[in-house]
């Protein structure tokens, strides 16, 4: 399973596994565009500890949950990033808008 899904109140997590590409950007954003309309969470936490691969697609699958989720107030919180991953996300400059932990 690509993605799992996990929240309480205004609080979703979202824990994404394997690689993230171009082959696998359109269905995570499809899925992660449902999961905010459903529970229209503030507070969005992305696991990355299951990544093995991420590519500039990654980038905007976690641009597009920042946007979505600014849109409404909120903030994103990226978590268990792997080092090949981090290299991608520092490289854009992600840091700057999402806090990582």
């Amino acid at each position: 399973m690509p993605m799992t899904c996990d929240g309480e109140g205004l609080n979703l997590t979202l824990t994404v596994t394997g690689e993230v590409d171009h082959h696998r950007a359109k269905d995570l954003m499809r899925q992660i565009d449902g999961e905010l309309e459903r529970t229209l969470a503030r507070n969005v936490t992305v696991d990355l500890s299951g990544v093995t691969f991420m590519d500039s697609s990654g980038i905007a699958v976690l641009l597009r949950i920042y946007r979505r989720t600014s849109e409404i107030g909120g903030e994103v919180t990226i978590r268990g990033v792997p080092d090949q991953a981090g290299k991608v996300l520092r490289t854009a400059g992600l840091f700057k808008l999402m806090k990582m932990e």
